[in-house]
C-alpha cells in the first residue's frame, strides 16, 4: 500500500466485474492493481477511474468504479507510446544537450517527437538513442505528474527548463488554462495533460525508424524542425513480433507493388504527391467507378460534373478557404482584358460546386431527397514530409455525393448513405470495420459554425441512425467538421492496420450559407438539410489501402488482366490466339503469351504478374476444342471447353465475390 494512507476513511472501488474492494482513502490504482494480482500490477498502463483514464499514482479521494488499462487496449497503447516519446526526449537530452521539444504525441503506430537542434540526426543517432531510452527504462525512474498554475508553468518552462516551444504553447494554445500538468522523470520535465506510464521500467524494448524534417506547429514559415519515429513495447517478444509485421507490410507496400504490377507513377517532373494512373491502374480505378456508379444508378443518384478551378470567393462564403486555407495552394490571380483583377483556388472540396447546382433552380417539397453524384478531383497542399504515394497525395479524386432532404427524410437517407458505405465495404473484402461518431468540442465552439442548437439537432440525428442501423460505435469528440458531425468508417486491413476511409456527414450549416431552400406543402421557404457521403472516400487513398490489403491480389472483377493464355508450344499459337479473341469478345479482360519460353516459366510469370487465372493450351487441348485452366495461388481447376471456362470467369466477375445484392430503400 501507498505511504501516508488515510485509514480512517474507507472507500468503495467497484470492478468491472461488479465486485467490489474497500480500501483506505488516498489509495492509488497501482494499489488497486495489486489487491487483484500481482501480474496485473506489472502489465498495469494506467487506470479508469469513473470512466476518465488517470495516473496509477493518482490517489482515490470518494468511492468510485475502477478500471485497470494495460497495453492490450487502444488506450493502453496510447499512453504507453506517448510515455515512451517522453522517455525518448529524455534520452536525446543527455546524449544532444541544449535540444528543445516540440509536440511529441502517439499516432496510430507508435509514437514521434519533434526535436529543434543544431545537431543533424542520423541512423547511428537513433541507435544511441534507442540504447539510451533502455538505460533510461532500467533505472526504474517513476513518472511524477505535477499541477501547477500556467503562469507558474511559463516562467518553470522560461527560466528552468529554458524551452521557447513549452513557453509558446502555454501563452497561445492554453492561454484559458488556468491550471496545467507537468511529468517529472528524474532530470527531465515536459509539459503534458497525460496520463502516463507509473515508472520509466516499464518500456522494455524500442525500435527508433526514421528521421523527416518537420515545421513547428506544421507552419512552412516557422522554424524547422527534425521528426523523429518510433515505436515501443513492454516486452522484446512483441517488438520482434511488430518487427515481422513491417517486413509483410514492405512486401505489400503499394508504391513497390504500384511499381512492379505497373499500376500508377509518381513524378518529381509532374510534381509531389500527384500520381498518374498507368493502363492497369486506370482498368482498377475505371470498375470501381462504375461499380460505385451503378449502385448510385439504382439508388436515385444523379450524376454531375465541376471544374477543377472556382472563384475564391466561393470557398470564402463555403469557409472552406478562411477553415483550411494552410492546406491549400495559393490563390490564383488572373486580370482580365480590362485590368480587372480576379482569383481563383484549385477546388479544395466538391461541395460548394454542388450547393450551387441545387440552387440553380426552385425545387419542391416533392422533389427532394435530390442526390448529386460526382467522382470530383480535389487539390491540398500536404506538407512534402506527409506525403505518401496514393495514401496521402496533393490531387486526389473523391466520390463525392451530397444529398438535399427535408428533415423528415433525413434518418432514411443517412441510413441509406451507411447502407450502400456498408455495401462497399463488404464488396472489396473489408470485413472489419469499425464506426465513429465525430462530434464537435462544445470547449471550442470557435472551430465550428452554426449554433449551439443546431449542432445539437445533428448530433441526435446521426446517433439516431447509427442505433437504427444497430452500428456498434464509439464516439470522438472533437472530430466533426466544422459544418457538421460525421460517420466516419474506419476499416482494418489484412495486416491489422486501420484506416479511416469512407464517411457520411449531416450538415446544416452550408444551407444557411448559400441560403439553399425549397417550396413545402404549405407554400412557405424551408431549408434543406445536407448529407455529404463519400463511400470510398478518396479513390487515391481507397486504391492503395486495397493494394496493400490484398498484396495486390485483387479480386477478379477488379483485376487489370483476368486471365492470360498460356500455349505450351508453338504449333498451338494459332489456337492460343482463337482463345484469346473468344474471351476478349466475352468482356474478359485477356492477354495472350506467346514467347519463346518453357510453360513453367510462364506460369511463374503470371503469378509473380498476380493474374488471377492462366488458361494453358496444348496439343490435347487444340484437337479436343478444350483449355486447362489454373488459378492463382490455388493450382489446377481441371479441364473445360472453351465457353464453359467463359462462363465461368464471367459468372465469377458478375457475382464480385459476394453471395447476395444489397437492398436499397432509395
Amino acid at each position: 500500500m501507498s505511504q501516508n494512507l488515510d485509514q480512517q476513511v474507507t472507500l468503495t472501488v467497484t470492478l468491472p466485474d461488479g465486485t467490489t474492494k474497500p480500501l483506505p482513502a488516498g489509495s492509488t490504482g497501482m494499489d488497486i492493481a495489486l489487491e487483484i494480482g500481482r501480474r496485473l500490477a506489472r502489465e498495469a498502463v494506467a487506470i479508469k477511474i469513473d470512466g476518465k483514464a488517470v495516473d496509477l499514482s493518482a490517489p482515490l479521494t470518494a468511492d468510485c468504479t475502477a478500471e485497470i488499462i494495460t497495453f492490450d487496449s487502444p488506450e493502453g497503447k496510447e499512453i504507453f507510446w506517448h510515455s515512451a516519446s517522453h522517455i525518448m526526449a529524455h534520452a536525446i537530452e543527455e546524449l544532444f544537450p541544449g535540444s528543445k521539444f516540440g509536440a511529441g504525441p502517439a499516432i496510430e503506430q507508435g509514437f514521434y517527437y519533434d526535436i529543434a537542434s543544431e545537431h543533424r540526426f542520423t541512423e547511428e543517432d537513433l541507435r544511441a538513442i534507442e540504447e539510451r531510452m533502455l538505460l533510461i527504462a532500467g533505472r526504474d525512474i517513476p513518472i511524477v505528474r505535477e499541477e501547477m498554475p500556467r503562469i507558474q508553468a511559463i516562467e518553470y518552462f522560461r527560466t528552468v527548463r529554458e524551452d521557447p516551444y513549452k513557453v509558446e504553447i502555454l501563452t497561445d494554445t492554453l492561454k484559458e488554462t488556468e491550471t496545467v500538468s507537468l511529468y517529472h522523470e528524474g532530470g527531465f520535465t515536459d509539459l503534458c495533460s497525460g496520463p502516463h506510464l507509473f515508472s520509466t521500467a516499464a518500456l522494455k524494448a524500442v525500435k527508433l525508424f526514421n528521421i523527416s524534417a518537420s515545421y513547428w506547429r506544421g507552419d512552412q514559415s516557422r522554424e524547422s524542425m527534425q521528426r523523429i519515429y518510433g515505436i515501443a513495447f513492454p516486452t522484446e517478444k512483441l517488438l520482434k513480433a511488430h518487427l515481422s509485421a513491417l517486413e509483410e507490410a514492405k512486401k505489400r507496400d503499394h508504391r513497390k507493388l504500384g511499381t512492379e504490377l505497373e499500376l500508377f507513377m509518381l513524378s518529381p517532373e509532374i510534381g509531389s504527391g500527384l500520381p498518374v494512373w498507368l493502363p492497369k491502374g486506370a482498368v482498377i480505378r475505371q470498375e470501381l467507378e462504375s461499380f460505385l456508379k451503378e449502385e448510385q444508378r439504382r439508388r436515385g443518384y444523379l450524376p454531375v460534373y465541376t471544374p477543377h478551378i472556382g472563384n475564391i470567393d466561393l470557398y470564402k462564403r463555403s469557409g472552406h478557404y478562411p477553415y483550411y486555407s494552410d492546406s491549400q495552394f495559393p490563390p490564383l490571380t488572373y486580370h482580365d482584358e480590362e485590368g480587372k483583377a480576379e482569383q481563383y483556388l484549385l477546388k479544395p472540396m466538391n461541395c460548394p460546386h454542388h450547393h450551387l447546382i441545387y440552387s440553380s433552380k426552385m425545387r419542391s417539397y416533392r422533389d427532394l431527397p435530390v442526390r448529386l453524384a460526382e467522382f470530383g478531383t480535389v487539390y491540398r497542399h500536404e506538407q512534402s514530409g506527409e506525403l505518401n504515394g496514393l495514401v496521402r497525395a496533393r490531387g486526389f479524386t473523391q466520390d463525392d455525393s451530397h444529398i438535399y432532404c427535408r428533415p423528415d427524410q433525413l434518418v432514411d437517407e443517412i441510413c441509406n448513405a451507411i447502407d450502400l458505405t456498408r455495401y462497399v465495404f463488404a464488396t472489396l473484402g473489408f470485413t472489419e470495420v469499425e464506426t465513429r461518431l465525430s462530434m464537435h468540442d462544445p470547449l471550442n465552439p470557435s472551430k465550428y459554425g452554426g449554433t449551439a442548437d443546431v449542432w445539437e439537432q445533428a448530433e441526435k440525428d446521426v446517433r439516431e441512425a447509427a442505433d437504427r442501423m444497430k452500428i456498434n460505435y464509439f464516439i470522438g469528440v472533437g472530430e466533426a467538421s466544422f459544418y457538421g458531425p460525421k460517420i466516419d468508417f474506419i476499416v482494418r486491413d489484412a495486416l491489422g492496420r486501420k484506416w479511416q476511409l469512407g464517411t457520411v456527414q449531416v450538415d446544416y450549416v452550408m444551407p444557411e450559407r448559400f441560403d439553399l431552400s425549397y417550396v413545402g406543402s404549405d407554400g412557405q421557404k424551408h431549408r434543406p438539410i445536407v448529407i455529404h457521403r463519400a463511400p470510398f472516400g478518396s479513390m487515391e487513398r481507397f486504391i492503395g489501402v486495397l493494394i496493400e490489403h490484398t498484396a495486390g491480389n485483387f479480386p477478379l472483377w477488379l483485376a487489370p488482366v483476368q486471365a492470360v493464355v498460356l500455349p505450351i508450344a508453338e504449333d498451338v499459337h494459332y489456337y492460343g490466339s482463337e482463345v484469346r479473341d473468344a474471351m476478349h469478345r466475352a468482356g474478359i479482360r485477356v492477354e495472350l503469351d506467346v514467347r519463346n519460353e518453357k510453360i513453367g516459366r510462364k506460369i511463374r510469370e503470371a503469378e509473380l504478374a498476380k493474374i488471377p487465372f492462366m488458361v494453358i493450351v496444348g496439343q490435347k487441348e487444340k484437337e479436343g476444342g478444350s483449355v486447362s485452366l489454373r488459378r492463382h495461388r490455388i493450382g489446377d481447376e481441371g479441364a473445360f471447353s472453351i465457353q464453359e471456362m467463359t462462363e465461368k470467369l464471367l459468372n465469377e466477375i458478375a457475382a464480385k465475390g459476394l453471395t447476395t445484392k444489397p437492398t436499397t430503400n432509395a
